[in-house]
């Protein structure tokens, strides 16, 4: 960086993640828990501070603010995205964050469960932590880095920005989202209103990341209709849809095609959800590779076992339905590759190496992409997300904070 920068970033994620903002599968609510709302209101309060008087919260929970222009020449505005609810799967009630100083190696015990364990040989980003200050929850809930860190880096660097107007960039619009790990942070997006050219999610992980690739996503929900029939009396007549439901189940292969059996690029059939009774039964399957063709392929595999086992059966029905989730943003990415390009150069310059990556997943960028807002995903320095084991540095957010302030400014350069 040119200039020094007077981080706020830890204090300010510490602050956040005192808010509990999980968000609920199947609410019928937007967002899904109101709690949510209480975080967005304080964030706007923040931002109204920093002098940004546009700064507000919609009614589902979209905080958005702008930083003005610096200066007179004609720059894309650039959009800051991040979310602030948490993942359903682990408690984000009552964090008690510990802050691990001048971390010197080796496993972390966590403090309020000593069965949580964050083993230095199983999380391979620990040997570059040597001497930083690293982040955990007690070990009784998860932490919410992800994304509060994302919120606490783009509040810190727009706040360091708002302080040193001599610093030249273009508008930047910032947009704090509800619902992400619930799939449905973009659905009341207003992207016209928003007003962004191009823009960046703050939500990755790994120091010096920028990713361009997400899975192409479908979901396939496979519905079974047996027979029922009184059991003391069901011979030769009682069809059972639980039993061909597990019959399907136990084709999947065993060593292949699953998220406990791939890496990398290689896709997958996942049973997600199972739910039913002799009757019938509905299991859902999360169907995930990175490309559309690989996806078709899968689901093409899918139904041929589907029809290969309701075949056994000549008096059960089964019906196979795909929904499509999101698809690759690199498709769209690629039509204007210096989005990608300026996000590397920003790293660059904070002294970093960059790393291109492959999202394992989706993001509110995925979406955003092909509604036409190009959107790929910036580091935050966390680690295990969604889980007790979540941990992040002190010293990673200051870098992120480095490359969001150094962003802005290539966008004004070039």
């Amino acid at each position: 960086m040119s200039e020094k920068i007077e981080y706020g970033v830890a204090e300010r994620f510490l602050k956040y993640v005192k808010y509990d903002t999980q968000s609920a599968e199947g609410s019928d609510t937007f967002p899904s828990t109101e709690k949510q709302k209480i975080l967005g209101s304080a964030l706007v309060e923040e931002l109204l501070q920093m002098g940004l008087k546009d700064a507000q919260i919609d009614q589902y929970g979209y905080v958005t603010a702008t930083l003005e222009a610096t200066t007179d020449k004609k720059v894309p505005t650039i959009g800051l995205i991040a979310h602030l609810d948490t993942s359903p799967d682990v408690s984000g009630k009552d964090v008690k964050p510990v802050i691990h100083k001048k971390y010197q190696g080796g496993d972390i015990v966590l403090p309020g469960d000593s069965s949580q364990i964050i083993h230095f040989t199983e999380n391979p980003a620990l040997a570059q932590q040597i001497g930083h200050d690293i982040i955990t929850s007690d070990g009784i809930t998860l932490l919410g880095a992800d994304n509060k860190a994302g919120i606490a880096e783009i509040f810190d660097a727009v706040n360091h920005l708002a302080n040193h107007p001599e610093i030249k960039h273009g508008r930047v619009r910032l947009a704090v989202t509800p619902d992400e790990e619930v799939g449905q942070g973009t659905k009341y997006f207003d992207i016209k209103k928003f007003g962004a050219d191009y823009a960046y999610t703050i939500d990755g992980e790994t120091l010096g990341e920028v990713e361009d690739e997400t899975f192409c996503a479908d979901t396939v929900n496979i519905k079974i209709r047996g027979k029922n029939v009184h059991p003391g009396y069901a011979k030769n007549k009682m069809v059972n849809s639980i039993k061909i439901a597990a019959r399907l189940i136990n084709l999947l292969p065993k060593d292949r095609l699953s998220p406990e059996t791939t890496e990398k690029r290689e896709g997958y059939v996942h049973p997600n959800n199972i739910t039913g009774g002799v009757e019938e039964t509905t299991i859902k399957f999360l169907i995930r590779d990175f490309t559309v063709e690989g996806l078709q392929g899968h689901e093409a595999y899918l139904k041929k076992l589907a029809d290969q086992v309701i075949a056994e059966y000549p008096e059960a029905k089964l019906e196979l339905k795909v929904e499509e989730s999101y698809r690759n943003m690199r498709y769209k990415i690629d039509e204007t590759p210096k989005v990608v390009e300026y996000a590397l150069e920003a790293v660059r310059r904070s002294g970093i190496e960059p790393k291109k990556n492959i999202i394992r997943g989706g993001t509110d960028g995925a979406r955003l992409s092909y509604q036409g807002l190009l959107t790929p995903n910036i580091f935050t320095g966390g680690h295990n997300f969604h889980s007790k084991l979540e941990w992040i540095s002190v010293q990673d957010m200051q870098k992120a904070v480095d490359v969001i302030v150094n962003l802005v400014k290539i966008w004004a350069e070039k």
